[in-house]
């Protein structure tokens, strides 16, 4: 019991990871973990694993380890789930996807090998660039939520698991936007059993995971959790949730880089962003429908983090352009090239170029991993509903409808920490400092 009165429920027991989508996300993200277990990696990147806090005044010098600092599953207890639409166990998709060397998969394979993904839910008319071979039976979509919460009930229940959390990694689906379907859960029960077509596959995981009580990260950019029905059922169940699209290569760089502009009041006149990416996002992305999901995602920080509306000598009618290249032979490996025009004291013009050649993947694993941890944390401690704390790991963080979201890494990190501290009773952390020099 923290000294604010937060109580926590022990990490205690199995903790179940069920993931949609075992492609390069999913098993990148499972091979890592089960890595670090026997010693064969570290799990760089990963907050609750590598990641310290400061409690208190820098004069005390308390920094534990956020893993030491907070109740957190550990990973020897974590149990993985996942649906896809092609039948690979998680070593047959690792060595598909290429992300990991294949001499590491074969040290993991007995381990990888026990992962078989239950059928997914999928319609080709949200994703029309991927052609699944291993799909649920058509059915009613109230059916098909029926169908899932079986199959995580018979999960739970034969892999000893005492509780779950869920994370979309699948692929995104084609732009929408909140209908009458999605203004009351009623109306969204309603549209299920009647196979309303503005509820796409997303929405009938996230639907069958809340009903279970079962935490929910959305990693893509898809509307799913985001509509009214979904964010009433998670208060009904008292569930946390979050999202949407987890903040990796380009769009990270731009949480970093453009707070340090807008705090040096340095201007903007321009930002072209453009990638290649080889792998099955990439190839989703090269339909025009889904890459709007993903663009508007996208497009949305630089807006939010510069607030041209306050500063529009600096940043009214700066030009963002962003592009997404379909390139097979890069793979994983997407590369992402920037390039800014900005201006300085008297207008003066610079330029800034960024050539940021990442491994996507790589990136996104110890996303999956702490979203895991940190909702399942939420869960013990009786938080519900949006966790804005967590917009950390987030292109286009979730808030409740009357709030913008706040896209500042920096911002968005003391947010996470200081909620850690308030979970735990500590000192929220200002960084004003000025009781040091204070004269007695």
């Amino acid at each position: 019991m923290g000294q604010k009165g937060v109580h926590i429920e022990p990490a205690e027991g199995r903790l179940g990871v069920l993931l949609v989508g075992l492609g390069a996300v999913s098993t990148t993200f499972i091979a890592g973990v089960e890595a670090v277990k026997r010693g064969l990696g570290k799990p760089i990147g990963s907050l609750t694993q590598m990641g310290t806090i400061r409690l208190g005044k820098r004069t005390e010098n308390r920094v534990p380890r956020i893993q030491d600092f907070v109740s957190l599953a550990r990973l020897e207890d974590l149990v993985f789930g996942a649906w896809d639409i092609f039948p690979d166990d998680a070593y047959e998709a690792a060595c598909e996807a290429q992300v990991l060397e294949r001499g590491l998969l074969d040290q993991l394979r007995p381990a990888l090998e026990t992962i078989r993904p239950m059928k997914g839910v999928f319609d080709p008319n949200y994703v029309k660039r991927l052609h699944g071979t291993y799909v649920k039976e058509r059915a009613s979509k109230w059916d098909l939520a029926r169908q899932l919460v079986d199959e995580i009930e018979g999960f739970q229940r034969e892999r000893g698991v005492d509780r779950s959390v869920m994370v979309w990694c699948g692929s995104t689906e084609m732009h929408m936007v909140a209908s009458g379907v999605h203004e009351s859960l009623d109306a969204f029960e309603a549209g299920l059993k009647a196979s309303d077509a503005a509820i796409p596959s997303s929405m009938i995981y996230a639907y069958a995971a809340l009903l279970l009580g079962i935490p929910f990260a959305n990693g893509a950019p898809n509307l799913t959790l985001d509509v009214p029905a979904l964010r009433e059922l998670a208060e009904k169940k008292r569930v946390p949730i979050c999202g949407k699209d987890f903040k990796t290569g380009q769009t990270l760089m731009k949480t970093i880089l453009a707070p340090g502009l807008k705090a040096r009041m340095l201007g903007l006149q321009g930002w072209f962003s453009t990638n290649i990416l080889g792998n099955r996002d990439g190839e989703v992305l090269d339909d025009p429908d889904c890459f709007k999901t993903k663009e508007v995602s996208k497009l949305s920080v630089l807006e939010h983090i510069l607030q041209p509306h306050l500063y529009p000598d600096l940043y009214e009618g700066f030009h963002h352009q962003v592009r997404i290249n379909y390139y097979p032979p890069r793979g994983d490996n997407k590369e992402g090239w920037d390039a800014l025009d900005i201006f300085g004291w008297l207008g003066y013009p610079m330029q800034i170029k960024i050539d940021f050649l990442c491994r996507d993947s790589i990136l996104a694993a110890p996303l999956v991993l702490d979203l895991a941890l940190f909702l399942d944390l939420a869960r013990r401690a009786g938080m519900h509903g949006v966790q804005e704390w967590l917009s950390f790991y987030f292109k286009s963080p979730m808030t409740l409808p009357q709030l913008y979201p706040e896209h500042d890494l920096f911002i968005q990190q003391m947010k996470l920490k200081n909620t850690l501290r308030f979970l735990q009773g500590e000192e929220q952390i200002t960084h004003l400092g000025l009781d040091y020099y204070a004269e007695d």
